[in-house]
């Protein structure tokens, strides 16, 4: 079953068409896969995340979140940082809809993590807004530090947070309890942390961070996502880039 989480109620209480031009490096997609030890209808977005990973113009990255714990089995990768993430992207469409496995493909639409068609579908779907991915963002390690340079804007949007993830390309953990009991499985581009670089507010700036302060774990590549909102209200995803991690 597709496990659904209610927030904001008594049983938690807190508050296809390309209309813009792709060039060459650039990615087409932020696609980010809410998913849990604990859900067993996760495995199978999990192996589509893993086929999706393989396609270069997609950021592809795994949020395991903490909500099902109680359950019985303890996400051994999950964050309580991606359950308030997943909470916030629900809370700025209205929809109130937190679930495993979901999709949020750009910072914008919601969709159910093992469909491969509603997935493509809402590349195509956010990318009809022009500031989405409007950014050539390049990022790099030199010497000791991780920089991420972003331009000029190109739109009407000129305020967004710079945030650096550290990700481990592969993890295979197997469960012991809960609704996936005796299985092993496999997760792809796992994110180990969030390290904000700072605030975009329009103007080209280079962001950057000492690499002694990436997590000091199995890290593959680095992600950087520039994001329109705030952390508690996150909006479209202005830019995105990669780069393996030394």
């Amino acid at each position: 079953m597709i496990f659904r989480y209610l927030f904001g109620s008594a049983v938690v209480a807190f508050a296809g068409l390309v209309t813009q031009p792709l060039f060459a490096g650039e990615p087409r997609a932020v696609v980010e896969l809410f998913t849990s030890q604990g859900c067993s209808s996760c495995p199978a977005a999990d192996r589509l995340m893993g086929e999706l990973s393989r396609d270069p113009s997609l950021v592809t990255l795994s949020l395991a979140v903490d909500y099902w714990d109680y359950l019985g089995w303890q996400d051994t990768l999950a964050l309580h940082g991606h359950t308030n993430r997943e909470r916030a992207y629900a809370a700025a469409r209205g929809d109130r809809d937190v679930y495993t496995p979901q999709v949020v493909v750009n910072g914008g639409m919601a969709v159910l993590g093992s469909d491969r068609d509603a997935i493509e579908k809402a590349v195509g779907q956010t990318r009809k807004n022009p500031q989405t991915l409007s950014l050539p963002v390049n990022l790099r390690i030199e010497g000791d530090k991780v920089i991420a340079d972003v331009p000029d804007a190109h739109g009407p949007i000129r305020n967004a947070e710079v945030w650096l993830c550290p990700v481990t390309g592969k993890i295979t953990v197997g469960i012991v309890r809960g609704e996936n009991s005796g299985k092993t499985l496999t997760y792809y581009n796992v994110v180990r942390s969030w390290k904000k670089l700072g605030d975009w507010t329009g103007k080209a700036e280079s962001f950057s961070m000492p690499v002694s302060e990436l997590p000091n774990k199995d890290i593959d590549s680095l992600a950087v996502l520039v994001q329109s909102g705030v952390a508690s209200k996150p909006g479209v995803v202005l830019g995105a880039a990669t780069v393996p991690a030394r």
